[in-house]
């Protein structure tokens, strides 16, 4: 089952009830902190769920709702001047992806932890997914996912680099010390970068450019718009993407893959993780059990118990239900 509209509309299928909207912008936003209540009200208004995060360097978000609902917080967001040129994605699923709705204030929309990086004015140079096979596929050109290990470890594309972080705040050492980035003005090479929705390599391409690299290239839209217009047979894409919001991961077309999620570390659960004596719905996975303290376990079953209570009593609990904070 396709998720785009396009795609259901040229089949002739209905359309999905919630729509998911996935938009991020660098811009200056000096007066961020009071931009929250009046964008927090609108989507309460408009019954739009997700989260938003507002910075000085800009905003990110994922919302979903009904598609006009969802499109009147874009609208409301595009009348300011500032984010006019605001772009989304799109993908439409049956179930609410979301259950709660936040906007939260931070230092930065994504967090990277190294002042003075500006993707408004050191950015990498945007490959569009038709083009991005032929620029991975040149020997000289090294290919960098920028995304965590967890992420990288559902698909990833084919030759590319796995920095093996845990945050993206990592990169940046992993990047200082790699051997194949060089480490000498003279012997520096070609980069291009991928994530998952084009807004870590704004920001990952930024520093390497700051740091003199000068031929940095990163994937227009990200993994997403890849999977939603290169079609599979011409495709390099290896696995599934890992989303943040209930679908888990999707593949070729927006189709929602087949990963489940720890509802603890909000995490895809590895193969064979649900047989493993370290699983426990909703509490913990093989991944996270030993992360976690005995009183975090005991709040988490808990909280479990009456997510599981309230399902079968056919009543919406959204305790259980954790929003991730947004990286793309």
């Amino acid at each position: 089952m396709a998720v785009t509209a396009a795609s259901r509309h040229n089949l002739g299928m209905p359309a999905l009830p919630f729509l998911t909207a996935a938009f991020y912008q660098f811009v200056e936003l000096p007066d961020y902190a009071q931009r929250k209540k009046p964008l927090l009200a609108l989507c309460e208004q408009r019954n739009v769920k997700g989260l938003i995060l507002l910075a000085r360097e800009g905003i990110n978000g994922t919302i979903a709702g009904a598609r006009d609902d969802v499109h009147a917080v874009l609208d409301y967001l595009r009348q300011d001047p500032l984010l006019a040129g605001l772009q989304h994605k799109e993908s439409f699923s049956e179930k609410a992806p979301f259950h709660r709705m936040k906007v939260r204030l931070k230092k930065e929309i994504v967090t990277m932890g190294v002042p003075g990086i500006s993707p408004t004015t050191m950015g990498g140079t945007y490959v569009k997914p038709a083009d991005w096979n032929a620029l991975i596929s040149d020997p000289d050109v090294v290919v960098i996912d920028t995304r965590n290990d967890y992420e990288v470890a559902i698909g990833t594309f084919a030759g590319a680099l796995n920095p093996q972080i845990r945050t993206f705040s990592e990169l940046p050492a992993w990047e200082a010390q790699h051997e194949k980035l060089g480490q000498s003005a003279d012997n520096r090479p070609k980069v291009a970068m991928f994530c998952t929705g084009g807004i870590r390599c704004e920001k990952s391409t930024a520093l390497l450019r700051a740091r003199g690299y000068n031929e940095v290239y990163h994937l227009e839209g990200g993994i997403l718009k890849y999977l939603e217009t290169v079609p599979p047979e011409q495709s390099l894409w290896q696995g599934e993407c890992f989303v943040f919001d209930e679908r888990v991961s999707v593949g070729h077309g927006l189709v929602p893959g087949a990963h489940r999620l720890c509802r603890a570390c909000r995490q895809p659960l590895e193969d064979g993780a649900t047989c493993s004596p370290l699983y426990e719905p909703g509490v913990s996975c093989p991944r996270c059990h030993a992360h976690t303290t005995p009183q975090q376990k005991a709040s988490a079953s808990e909280r479990q118990r009456q997510w599981e209570l309230a399902k079968s009593r056919q009543r919406a609990h959204i305790g259980a239900v954790l929003t991730k904070p947004v990286q793309k």
